[in-house]
């Protein structure tokens, strides 16, 4: 017995269970039916072939249900480091950019620095390598929720934690209460380049990266001095810490950090360690303060390196050279000959030769980016200025003509600098 199919009907059929799908290998048999419509088939095949479009039609609405069901949320049965739950809650219309991340009912801000680490194997390798004592005193600073922190007050005395998220404050104290950790614990809420810092023998912390070189250099003028600072920088700041003379990265901030202490690199630390995870590498570095301070004038010292490094792998002549750097010079080196005229007469100017001497116009000078034609001074003025000739008088002595900044050492500057001094020319 034998049956026509309709040609509408299979059309439909094939539509609704082809939408979006690749085409199935149960409808390559009636494939020449919508071809050759006049053929016919037995009726044991229509049978057969109705029944796998109704288990096409219930496939389908199960995986219907599936995505409708994800698309709201997904649950993942993780506890997370800081208790609870890690759900992922469907994004709003037009929040695809959003920086938050949920943790423990916490959101996390990127635009904060907010980026907590949650490899537990990688936080006790910070311990192991920060060499911690029992009877240290330890600084943390951006606890966040707490993964360090825990560790730290099993390996030291007591730990003071800098937070300025109040969120992150209730979330330590919320953490630790009730614990035997609470009485050695004390938190304190603020900016940690505002507030004043407690004594401290030891400081690790893993740091929002936005304000790495103005901490670094608040800890190493902090007093009393500590033991060591173990701290995660953002791997090209730390690599711009540890450069030496001669390396790509050296620079300004590699001389004036291993002027006050010597730095050392520990670890290299994916991004896949935290959450959320940062768009770039982390590294973990060692600071270890001078106990005896060089004996320079750091204003000095700033002023001189400021103008090196303005253009670092031009030699030294070819920066002194140029009319700018000369004019503020001369306007400084005026300015002190008057003072110490007058020094005599009136002892509150000789007081004050710091502050006259701190005009900011040095700073001013490393956001200029003008030709070197622009900056050179004419035939004329070059012969007519004394100045001139004095400043790389100094140069020649010293045989810095011909050297470049990328290539000094401290040892260079520091010499470098007391020839100028000695000259009369200063820098602040």
């Amino acid at each position: 017995m034998t049956r026509l199919i309709s040609t509408d009907f299979l059309k439909g059929e094939k539509k609704r269970s082809m939408r979006g799908k690749k085409r199935t290998t149960k409808f390559q048999t009636y494939k020449n039916l919508l071809q050759n419509p006049h053929e016919s088939l037995p009726l044991i095949s229509l049978l057969t072939f109705v029944g796998y479009i109704e288990a096409d039609r219930r496939r389908r609405r199960r995986q219907s249900d599936r995505r409708r069901r994800r698309k709201i949320f997904v649950i993942c049965h993780r506890e997370s480091m800081a208790g609870g739950k890690i759900v992922k809650a469907k994004p709003a219309r037009g929040a695809a950019g959003s920086s938050n991340h949920y943790q423990g009912g916490i959101s996390f801000h990127k635009s904060k620095g907010q980026h907590i680490l949650k490899n537990p194997l990688l936080v006790d390798s910070i311990i192991q390598k920060a060499g911690i004592n029992s009877t240290d005193v330890i600084l943390e600073i951006g606890p966040g929720t707490g993964n360090l922190t825990k560790k730290l007050l099993e390996a030291g005395k007591s730990v003071v934690a800098v937070e300025l998220d109040p969120r992150m404050v209730l979330e330590l104290q919320r953490r630790f209460q009730g614990t035997p950790f609470s009485n050695r614990l004390k938190v304190i809420q603020g900016d940690v380049l505002k507030c004043d810092l407690p004594y401290f023998d030891i400081c690790v912390a893993n740091i929002p990266y936005q304000i790495s070189s103005p901490l670094t250099f608040k800890l190493l003028n902090h007093r009393p001095l500590f033991r060591c600072a173990v701290i995660m920088f953002q791997r090209e700041f730390a690599m711009r810490l540890v450069a030496q003379p001669g390396d790509t990265l050296y620079c300004r901030l590699s001389v004036n950090t291993q002027l006050l202490s010597r730095v050392s690199h520990l670890l290299k630390v994916g991004r896949n360690n935290f959450r959320p995870p940062p768009k770039v590498d982390s590294s973990v570095v060692r600071i270890e303060p001078r106990k005896l301070a060089p004996v320079v004038n750091f204003k000095e010292w700033d002023g001189l390196v400021r103008i090196c490094f303005t253009r670092k792998n031009k030699t030294l002549g070819a920066i002194f050279r140029q009319k700018r750097v000369l004019s503020i010079l001369e306007k400084n080196y005026k300015t002190l000959q008057a003072l110490q005229l007058s020094q005599s007469t009136d002892d509150q100017m000789a007081t004050d030769a710091s502050v006259l001497g701190d005009s900011g116009e040095l700073t001013m000078l490393t956001d200029n980016d003008d030709d070197d034609d622009d900056m050179e001074m004419d035939d004329g003025e070059k012969k007519g200025s004394e100045f001139k000739e004095k400043v790389l008088g100094v140069l020649k002595l010293g045989e810095f003509e011909e050297k470049r900044s990328s290539k000094l050492a401290q040892a260079d500057f520091m010499h470098l600098l007391s020839l100028f001094n000695q000259a009369g020319i200063h820098f602040s």
